[in-house]
């Protein structure tokens, strides 16, 4: 029955009223039966498909370091913030901008609301999906006498449909939804431990470039002292041109390295500023003041290899995508049987043909409807279907896979991070040992060469092996404050400074809410 709008007013009469307020209870009381049958149908419906089940995967039993003193247990803190341990307030500065101003873990957190209302509008799903009102006004041509070849037609009313989750087609729908919106979440996470992570490593190689640099120029400095020497020597006549050929190549060499290294500087304060979601051109002296290398911690926490799968966003994330896609296999399967559906459509319709007129169109005479059930089979689908539910349940399996992968590669990770560091320590340890045997070895042979005692190359092999020396030393420090942020990063530590804070910032959320009415879908906590 086709309805449409009318744009007059009709006034029907009451005699019409009365038959259509009798007409209409007896239409609710129907629809009334209608719908306690249905519920108390699906109150003994049970949803097909498996139930999700968080997949098995291997765990170390503990790692291969324990015995080590460097490492210990972590207190309660110690994940949450783990860049504190430095002692650094530059540092933990960065890392607070970073949290409020970095654009890529914005864009994840407007992921997290966009899931929010994929989950809204799936289960708007467990409602009637067809609630709609309609109507139609049209001119008709017919065959007959010229005074009526032609008449008018209107209709107005309103229609329903509700297909029940009879087999919780809809209800393992949110169950994917709500668990994609969770996966959302470990997706903002697992970007905010890197986020936190590459700002202290970028810190930290800046902070060792500017050591590095310092130690070139200082070198330079004893380096044009010693060839100002070698000059002196040179015109007493105690000494061939060769020394100060060789003093003013050693002099060259250590300035070249300058360069570079401020090229490099300036490469990761360009890339810190992207991290602070800044320009290049607004790092100045008060967002990253001039400062050493911090201090470093001699007792690194990392928990137990069964903490992993708490605290590691990447391995829920990957757990959630596995429950999204465990539900799909219900909704497939749901597909091979058959659907019911309550319906329901009432409405009036009028024409001006004859004796008839537009304006009888709310008369009882008018009034028509129909409602009951309907069913849906898809039958001789050629195996469509079921290869539908192979599909999802293969894609399943593809995840739990992956989340076992995930697993063993948090473990590697950790395993990895954790040698590595130890080994760089030890390193440490000896270049410091180096480092203090050069120094003295080149003011030994400055001595013998001022005495007359030694040649010039034995000054300059001095020299060249404690500036190499110093200079690895730097890179090593740096090297062993990069591998911790690596161990922390690999134990998953850092997400949590998010709890009690909204994903997207007030003023984004504003913007937002100018444009669209989002309800409470942007409030934190989650809905």
């Amino acid at each position: 029955m086709k309805k449409a709008t009318l744009l007059w007013r009709i006034q029907p009469t009451r005699q019409n009223s009365v038959r259509v307020k009798t007409t209409m209870n007896t239409v609710w009381f129907r629809s009334y039966v209608y719908s306690v049958f249905v519920l108390l149908l699906l109150g003994g419906c049970a949803m097909v498909g498996p139930e999700y089940q968080t997949p098995e995967a291997k765990q170390p039993t503990g790692w291969s370091v324990d015995d080590t003193p460097l490492f210990k247990k972590p207190s309660k803190d110690d994940s949450i913030a783990w860049w504190t341990l430095f002692n650094d307030p530059v540092l933990d500065q960065l890392v607070a901008t970073a949290f409020e101003q970095n654009l890529e873990l914005r864009s994840f957190g407007l992921r997290i609301m966009e899931a929010r209302a994929q989950l809204g509008r799936v289960k708007g799903n467990m409602y009637p999906q067809v609630q709609e009102m309609n109507g139609d006004l049209f001119t008709i041509g017919a065959t007959g006498p010229a005074d009526n070849r032609y008449y008018n037609a209107g209709s107005i009313g309103f229609d329903a449909a509700w297909e029940m989750d009879f087999w919780g087609k809809f209800r393992r729908g949110i169950e994917s939804a709500d668990a994609n919106l969770l996966s959302a979440v470990a997706d903002y996470d697992d970007l905010l431990v890197s986020l936190t992570a590459e700002v202290a490593r970028t810190y930290f190689a800046i902070r060792t470039q500017q050591e590095r640099i310092d130690l070139a120029q200082k070198n330079a400095e004893l380096q044009q002292r010693s060839l100002q020497l070698v000059i002196l020597q040179f015109e007493a006549g105690t000494v061939t041109e060769l020394d100060v050929l060789q003093a003013k190549t050693l002099l060259s060499s250590t300035l070249a390295t300058i360069p570079n290294l401020t090229a490099s500087l300036n490469s990761f304060r360009y890339g810190l500023a992207v991290l602070l979601g800044m320009l290049p051109e607004e790092m100045d002296a008060t967002v990253l003041p001039p400062g050493e290398m911090p201090q470093l911690s001699t007792k690194i926490a990392v928990g137990m290899p069964a903490e992993l799968l708490r605290r590691r966003p990447d391995i829920r994330r990957a757990e959630m995508q596995a429950a999204a896609q465990s539900a799909q296999i219900g909704i497939a399967r749901a597909e091979l049987f058959p659907s019911f559906t309550l319906f329901g459509s009432l409405g009036w319709s009028a024409t001006d043909r004859g004796s008839n007129d537009l304006g009888d169109i709310f008369d009882a005479n008018s009034f028509s409807y129909s409602f009951g059930p309907a069913f849906q089979w898809n039958l001789f689908n050629y195996g469509r279907l079921k290869n539908e539910v192979r599909i999802q349940d293969a894609r399943l399996q593809q995840l739990i896979t992956a989340y076992q992968n995930t697993v063993l590669n948090a473990a590697r990770e950790v395993e990895d991070a954790m040698q590595t560091l130890d080994q760089a320590i030890k390193e440490a340890e000896l270049l410091k040992q180096g480092v203090e045997t050069s120094r003295r070895s080149t003011e030994l042979s400055m001595l013998q060469y001022k005495e007359g005692l030694a040649d010039y190359q034995r000054v300059l092999d001095s020299t060249r092996s404690l500036t190499q020396k110093q200079d690895q030393y730097a890179q090593t420090k740096g090297n062993i404050a990069t591998d911790m942020v690596a161990l922390y990063k690999a134990v998953g530590g850092g997400w949590q400074i998010r709890e009690g804070k909204p994903y997207v910032p007030d003023a984004v959320k504003d913007t937002m809410k100018q444009r669209t009415d989002w309800g409470r879908l942007l409030e934190y906590p989650l809905q």
